[in-house]
């Protein structure tokens, strides 16, 4: 059921800017019994994230940004700085650089971004360097986390890195695009078809198994 959830939340966010795709691990707990068959169960409780770059989509917005590479964009949350690879950003009513939710996008030193509303042309370099009619005026933070394996997704598109970030070296932002969602979408259909037969055939012995114990519980009343 939690493989299933995860891949139809997959399929849901297909064409979700900068989602990242999440699988199941699955793992098996035995325990060794005396004279007798060992005891186990199987646990689905460990979500995997894929990091694999999306497709670049074109979409020509000054302030749309995607990275080429591996880095996350850093954004301020009420609950602290958070990383996200959805890079549809706007300048707010003050001038500070923000995602669909209003947060502000962070530089490396963890301050907000400032463009100037007033300025006629705005050019983002590969290094996240932004000028405003020639002016340099601040630079997006590119970060990587210190312990990746150990991000936790908060959300469809932002993560958590508690080991703590660092500068992203071979990323590159580019402007005017956006990174799609990671999810392979013919993929995640095969894998629920899959999930749901695998399903029915576990129910299926299931069922099977009561009806057997049912029937011998039957004959032992019966024969008494």
């Amino acid at each position: 059921m939690r493989e299933l959830q995860g891949v139809a939340n997959n399929i849901a966010n297909a064409a979700t800017v900068g989602y990242r795709q999440e699988g199941v691990i699955f793992s098996e707990y035995v325990q060794r019994v005396e004279n007798a068959p060992s005891l186990s169960m199987g646990q689905g409780n460990v979500r995997q994230t894929v990091f694999d770059q999306g497709a670049l989509q074109e979409t020509g917005g000054t302030f749309d940004l995607a990275i080429e590479g591996d880095g996350f964009f850093l954004i301020a949350t009420a609950e602290g700085e958070r990383l996200t690879r959805a890079g549809g950003f706007s300048p707010n009513a003050v001038g500070d650089l923000v995602n669909f939710d209003g947060q502000p996008v962070l530089d490396v030193g963890g301050a907000p971004v400032f463009v100037p509303p007033d300025a006629a042309s705005i050019v983002i370099s590969p290094d996240g360097t932004i000028s405003a009619d020639g002016n340099l005026v601040g630079q997006i933070g590119v970060v990587m986390p210190i312990a990746p394996d150990d991000m936790v997704r908060e959300g469809g598109v932002m993560f958590r890195a508690d080991a703590g970030i660092e500068p992203a070296e071979n990323a590159r932002v580019m402007q005017g695009f956006v990174e799609a969602s990671n999810v392979d979408p013919i993929g995640q259909i095969a894998r629920m078809i899959e999930i749901q037969r695998a399903y029915e055939m576990g129910q299926n012995f299931l069922d099977s198994e009561d009806d057997r114990v049912r029937r011998a519980m039957d004959a032992m009343i019966k024969s008494n």
